[in-house]
């Protein structure tokens, strides 16, 4: 069996549940490999050079038949892990050394028990969707693809108007600061944060969220996934900023970008995973009663 790991910063406290995973995986005889920056970044910052694996600079040089990737960090290098495994049907497990955590949900304390699970292959899988946009250019376009949202914002101080069609029928025209398009999975992140609804990971839609939009009564929309939408971006300024979740890039104002759902899916491993709803509680504190 094969594994790979993916990490950028890793706080020292954490170091010692790094280890164990390290310890197990060898132990039981488990071919590692590990993304070739964090392995300089551990072993210069912490003097941990883990011995007997394998690097790897890049997707290509990823072996297909690798049985999980585990990402290292918090929910941003769970979104760089994904741009690393892209289609490729690798499943990926995420581990909590960071602060929300709504996708990096293992947390360190619980390492043994997961990687038991992992070993009998008692592994639930929940398969997320992810946005397609077409009509960038490189970067992006070299995977135009986000797990969270895709997003296009105001680059100077005017304000960005972003029309919207579902194919030939007008939507709307969004006066804001930028206009995001969410998946499920990401109606956590950026999305709630600008007033948008929770979504279950398993619900067949999109969500179309303004930030800070000029017109009051103007609130997210949810369509269905199914939607292929066209999206025009206008500014006094000369260019506005596309970004796929953190991955971002300026574009001529006026350019057009599609917004489809991705061929494929991306795979999470809930590795003793307790249910949605009570991570939602948990992270959000729901029910938490702060007056006293």
């Amino acid at each position: 069996m094969k594994v790979a790991l993916y990490g950028r910063y890793f706080p020292e406290e954490y170091l010692s549940c790094l280890k164990l995973l390290f310890y197990r995986l060898k132990e039981r005889g488990i071919k590692v490999t590990v993304y070739a920056k964090f392995y300089d970044y551990l072993s210069q910052s912490y003097g941990f050079a883990p011995d007997s694996v394998a690097l790897f600079k890049s997707t290509q040089e990823l072996d297909m038949d690798t049985a999980c990737m585990f990402s290292l960090g918090g929910d941003g290098t769970f979104l760089e892990t994904v741009s690393l495994v892209r289609d490729s049907g690798i499943p990926i497990a995420g581990i909590n050394a960071g602060r929300l955590g709504f996708l990096t949900t293992i947390s360190c304390e619980k390492i043994d028990e997961v990687l038991d699970a992992f070993f009998a292959q008692s592994i639930p899988v929940e398969n997320r969707t992810l946005i397609k946009a077409e009509g960038l250019v490189s970067p992006l376009s070299d995977f135009p693809y986000a797990l969270n949202e895709f997003s296009v914002q105001k680059h100077g101080s005017a304000m960005v108007s972003v029309s919207v069609y579902h194919d030939d029928t007008f939507i709307n025209t969004y006066w804001s600061d930028g206009l995001l398009i969410a998946t499920p999975t990401g109606s956590t992140a950026y999305s709630l944060s600008v007033g948008g609804p929770i979504l279950t990971p398993d619900s067949s839609s999109f969500v179309i969220s303004p930030i800070a939009p000029h017109n009051l009564t103007v609130r997210p929309l949810v369509v269905p996934d199914s939607y292929s939408l066209r999206l025009e971006a206008i500014s006094r300024d000369a260019t506005v900023v596309c970004a796929l979740d953190n991955r971002s890039l300026e574009v001529p104002s006026g350019t057009q970008i599609v917004i489809s759902k991705a061929p494929f899916t991306i795979k999470l491993l809930r590795l003793g995973e307790i249910d949605y709803f009570r991570r939602l509680r948990n992270k959000l504190m729901w029910g938490i009663d702060k007056r006293s």
